[in-house]
């Protein structure tokens, strides 16, 4: 989401980097746009929203998102508490109740987190695990070994957020690949939003659910494209 910023080029971290701090009249229209993206669907992850400061004008853009877009459930998690000037955080909104919710802290610096929730029937529930991942590569290493401990009881996964690498090294290098996940065909570029070349957001779903479509939606908000995906339960 990058807290409702829309960016369409690389000049634009510059030039509006100071939405980042201070409250503007276009997040309004943001979190409509996105509201309207994300109704169709069942299950929603949202990176970089803000839980409710100044520069959003003490508005949780998360709950905002959910009762504009008509979702019964949400939930966030705060990864980086600026108090009243900036609430960093990933967000969940759910059709269905999840019977369980937690929230970790990520292992590296302060300031990333992962959501885990689970949904059905406790004694073989769908776990999805939302997270952010850090830019470098060994402490993503470390974040995701700390995700596949998490998740190592779980049979079926869903895996979903800005994991900031591409799917061959987190299918193939990573702890990822002990969890038996669909293998990607295909890249699916996100980023940059405006002339993607890198697919480093993604949604990972076990193989034995099956998993009947994925794609990147053109719906540039912010700087990454949003990816989707149809599964079976």
């Amino acid at each position: 989401m990058q807290v409702g910023i829309r960016t369409g080029g690389y000049h634009h971290y510059l030039l509006r980097s100071w939405q980042h701090f201070l409250p503007f009249q276009a997040r309004e229209s943001a979190l409509d746009n996105i509201a309207d993206l994300v109704r169709p669907f069942d299950l929603v992850a949202l990176q970089e929203a803000d839980g409710g400061s100044w520069r959003s004008g003490r508005q949780n853009q998360i709950q905002s998102i959910a009762e504009l877009a008509g979702f019964e459930h949400w939930h966030h998690q705060v990864n980086r508490n600026l108090g009243r000037f900036a609430q960093h955080s990933n967000g969940v909104l759910c059709r269905n109740r999840a019977f369980s919710v937690e929230r970790h802290p990520l292992p590296g610096l302060p300031g990333r987190g992962m959501m885990i929730l689970r949904y059905g029937d406790p004694e073989d529930p769908l776990v999805v695990a939302v997270t952010h991942l850090a830019l470098g590569k060994q402490t993503q290493f470390s974040q995701i070994r700390y995700l596949v401990d998490v998740l190592a009881d779980a049979r079926k996964v869903v895996i979903m957020g800005d994991l900031n690498q591409e799917s061959e090294w987190l299918l193939q290098q990573s702890p990822l690949k002990g969890l038996n996940l669909h293998p990607i065909a295909d890249e699916l570029p996100t980023y940059p939003s405006w002339q993607p070349a890198r697919g480093i957001d993604h949604i990972l779903v076990s193989d034995n659910i099956p998993l009947h479509r994925i794609a990147v939606i053109d719906h540039p908000q912010s700087d990454h494209l949003p990816v989707a995906a149809e599964i079976g339960l």
